[in-house]
């Protein structure tokens, strides 16, 4: 007889550390090598890395040093705590996975401001969307997919649950797929504006593209009681990907 398969111990793939400001963070790593970091300030994931330990997310080499978070939104300057005893995750999604729930819990002075080359991206297609550029004035995407040859700064309203970001120079593409956020963030500050930033490389824009799911045209506004769940996924998938992949293939479980 064989041995018996290894029970993957989840609480042991989970490991707190703290950066250089001595701020905690996670690490969550899997099975097969993959790993996260998530810093508790702002609930950021700040680190994604494969299987073979390449890093997936981009971070300026001057985040963190200076400037302000809040044009990004007021839960990105705040501390986030991590969940003790989370909800369990169905049994098909609990094998061989590690995660951690985190809890924003408010103040007393945030309830006073609660929110009332070759990269492409595809599923925004046809959909209006406010360009930051243009004083917020509603535009409707003409293009097949939504390319990148100048400065960009963009809401997409009512987007799709999935979208697909597709770099073919490192034959790659992203599926970030959401819920409870129904607008999408487009933004790539191009050379001038890179140069102009006190917290970001005046190359570095040439590696980047933020594409982020969030809640801007319409407020999202909660009674005392009440509840609500924001939720984005990333995932890497075969470059051959295509946006006919996205539905039905890559809905939430």
């Amino acid at each position: 007889m064989g041995h018996p398969a290894a029970v993957w111990d989840r609480r042991a793939s989970l490991e707190l550390t703290k950066d250089w400001n001595g701020i905690e963070q996670v690490v969550l790593r899997n099975p097969q090598g993959a790993s996260a970091r998530v810093s508790l300030h702002g609930g950021q994931v700040i680190s994604w890395r494969n299987e073979r330990g390449e890093e997936l997310l981009f971070t300026s080499s001057k985040f963190g040093n200076c400037g302000s978070l809040e044009q990004n939104g007021f839960a990105r300057n705040k501390i986030w705590t991590i969940e003790n005893d989370p909800p369990p995750l169905r049994p098909n999604d609990s094998l061989g996975k590690s995660f951690v729930d985190l809890l924003l819990k408010p103040a007393e002075e945030d309830l006073k401001c609660w929110p009332h080359g070759e990269v492409r991206i595809e599923g925004l297609e046809t959909l209006d969307y406010l360009d930051n550029l243009c004083q917020r004035e509603r535009f409707t995407e003409q293009g097949d997919a939504i390319t990148f040859e100048s400065e960009v700064d963009r809401v997409y309203l009512s987007s799709p649950q999935c979208v697909a970001i597709l770099d073919h120079e490192r034959k790659r593409t992203y599926v970030m797929r959401k819920e409870g956020l129904p607008d999408i963030v487009v933004w790539n500050p191009w050379e001038k504006k890179s140069k102009a930033m006190a917290d970001f490389g005046d190359e570095e824009y040439k590696q980047m593209l933020c594409v982020d799911a969030a809640a801007i045209e319409k407020n999202i506004t909660l009674k005392p009681g009440e509840e609500w769940t924001g939720r984005i996924e990333l995932a890497g998938v075969p470059s051959s990907f295509c946006s006919d992949d996205l539905d039905p293939h890559l809905k939430f479980f």
